[in-house]
């Protein structure tokens, strides 16, 4: 956690030079927003990106489930 935290500011202190350098213009006022918000984003993407893998194994899991079920459902009406 502390490493991705330390990445990203180093990666947001990166870029604001980079835009500094080749775009010109005052950084704080230009730059300090969009930073932030990428900042922001790229903290909580992997949290976002977890949730969503979560939720679909979690619906293969069940569906697995059902399938498994009704097999067995349809096995014991054939016997």
């Amino acid at each position: 956690m502390i490493q991705r935290a330390i990445g990203i500011g180093v990666g947001a202190l990166v870029t604001l030079i980079l835009l500094v350098f080749m775009a010109g213009g005052n950084p704080w006022q230009d730059y300090v927003t969009p930073l932030v918000i990428g900042g922001v984003a790229a903290f909580f993407w992997p949290v976002v990106i977890a949730f969503w893998l979560g939720r679909r194994a979690k619906a293969r899991r069940e569906d697995q489930v059902s399938a498994e079920v009704q097999r067995q459902l349809d096995q014991q009406g054939k016997s």
